[in-house]
């Protein structure tokens, strides 16, 4: 136990024989639950934690290949079952630190957040120890999942090192949120719309021990890219239309309609001038306008979107909306 709460870590785990075992006996013992997610493995994944014995472990073996976020899902359900009061996520190929787990667990305990997250980008090792193609992904997700989960002052994006608490865990459809490597960004989105505290805190980026990494930028940015352009509508539809309304939403209908028309108008303007065709000046003054005033409306939705969601990064009043 943690502050007097039952602290449960998820472990999804996908062919991680070589490392699970570290993984597992480097979580602190004040966890009381360990939940190993077999996702399918075809090597000697669950041997390897079988041959542990640590009277902590359940494993739980996927019939079907879920993917990452359906591994996690999956102990979220387990720990809702227990009801555990705070529940982690930790890698299994050894690449979270496991001296941050009192920190993050501690938070969610505390009552100070209900979802923490760690932060690779904290440190300045950042740059140094992450290969620079992941960190520039991660750079461009991060930026994406700002807007589409309304947690702007959430960085990191595509760290699942997490904690969460058994109230929002009961809050949450589960069975809404996307299960593969888009799960932290839409997770984040669903947050959102609960009003959730997040808060981001600092954790040592770990490379090189020997982890294989699936994830295939040029495969995983545009459809988690995708993903978060579907979570803002959807976040924006439920949270500022539906359950309360907020005028935020003119402002970015407007910015986008605006710019839309002006890219459009100045495409074709374009066209037509490679063409042959004279272009007027007050065509040029009616492009400058559109592509002015959608930006402005949109910087001004993003403005008010920042104020609504200023008071949930932590420590402060909950707003949940019952």
């Amino acid at each position: 136990m943690l502050d007097g709460k039952r602290v449960a870590v998820v472990v999804p785990a996908h062919n991680e024989e070589k490392l699970i075992a570290e993984t597992i006996r480097g979580i602190p013992g004040f966890v009381d639950r360990v939940y190993v997610v077999d996702d399918l493995s075809t090597d000697g994944t669950v041997e390897a934690v079988r041959a542990l014995g640590d009277p902590r472990v359940e494993l739980i073996e996927h019939e079907r290949n879920l993917g990452v976020g359906g591994a996690i899902l999956t102990g979220y359900q387990r720990a809702l079952a227990e009801r555990v009061d705070v529940t982690a996520v930790m890698a299994a190929d050894a690449q979270m630190d496991p001296d941050d787990l009192e920190m993050l667990a501690g938070a969610v305990a505390r009552g100070e957040v209900d979802y923490a997250k760690a932060n690779r980008l904290f440190t300045g090792q950042a740059w140094e120890v992450i290969p620079r193609y992941r960190y520039l992904g991660n750079a461009v997700l991060s930026l994406l999942t700002k807007i589409a989960s309304g947690y702007w002052h959430v960085a990191d994006s595509q760290s699942g090192y997490t904690a969460i608490s058994l109230e929002y865990l009961e809050l949450l459809d589960l069975d809404r949120i996307y299960q593969r490597y888009g799960f932290p960004n839409d997770l984040l989105v669903h947050l959102n719309v609960w009003n959730a505290r997040v808060r981001d805190y600092p954790s040592r980026p770990i490379y090189g021990v020997g982890e294989r990494s699936g994830i295939r930028l040029r495969k995983v940015v545009p459809t988690i890219s995708w993903l978060l352009v579907k979570g803002f509508f959807w976040r924006m539809r439920v949270k500022y239309v539906i359950r309360d309304f907020h005028p935020l939403v003119f402002f970015y209908a407007l910015g986008m309609l605006a710019t839309v028309i002006g890219l459009g108008l100045g495409i074709a303007e374009i066209v037509l001038r490679i063409l042959g065709n004279d272009i007027t000046p007050a065509t040029i003054v009616l492009v400058a306008l559109l592509l002015i005033s959608g930006s402005q409306f949109t910087l001004f939705a993003m403005w008010f979107d920042m104020e609504s969601n200023r008071d949930l990064g932590g420590r402060g009043r909950r707003h949940t909306d019952r």
